[in-house]
């Protein structure tokens, strides 16, 4: 995947599908510390410690419609090859926490996206969810929080063009607010 923002959709996804009702993004990007990392958390179902160790296996999936699945290979190895580290943690009925990272100056660090493209995507179609999305730069902070959408919207559906429109809207003015690095 050629963007962090592809690889935290596909996390997310994995987090939905273990029904998850509570999913949380965190993304941390530090000149000064010259670090860029995710981390993903989820209240899903987990996994068992012997699938949990074999998850970086293209080869190990709970999808039925094919026997190969590359997010977590993928990701863990875009975190490696740009001077990061990837984890996986998780607890059968406890959920699972994934997190990894890149050098901030690495040439091989994908670009973030269009993360509020994403962000936006997965509260639109995931209206039983709570998605917190965090950004922390060397400049701020910023907090998306689906329900405090919800509750302002107060009784607006998500799913609305001019509704989808200003989020993702939000989301950036606030993104280069706290100046985010692309």
């Amino acid at each position: 995947m050629k963007e962090i923002s592809l690889h935290i959709l596909d996390l997310v996804e994995n987090s939905i599908k273990a029904n998850a009702t509570k999913i949380t993004i965190e993304v941390v990007e530090s000149i000064s510390d010259n670090i860029y990392s995710i981390r993903i958390k989820d209240d899903g179902c987990g996994m068992t410690q012997e699938f949990l160790a074999n998850t970086d296996d293209p080869y190990t999936t709970t999808r039925q419609s094919r026997k190969i699945g590359l997010g977590i290979p993928l990701v863990k190895m875009n975190a490696e090859k740009a001077g990061g580290k990837f984890c996986i943690q998780s607890v059968l009925g406890g959920g699972t926490e994934v997190y990894f990272d890149f050098e901030h100056n690495h040439w091989d660090r994908p670009p973030l996206g269009d993360i509020a493209g994403v962000v936006v995507m997965l509260a639109v179609c995931n209206d039983d969810k709570q998605i917190t999305y965090t950004h922390i730069t060397d400049g701020g902070k910023y907090v998306f929080d689906t329900n405090e959408v919800r509750e302002t919207l107060d009784g607006i559906s998500l799913n609305n063009y001019s509704i989808i429109t200003y989020l993702k809207d939000m989301i950036n003015e606030n993104l280069v607010a706290i100046h985010f690095v692309q």
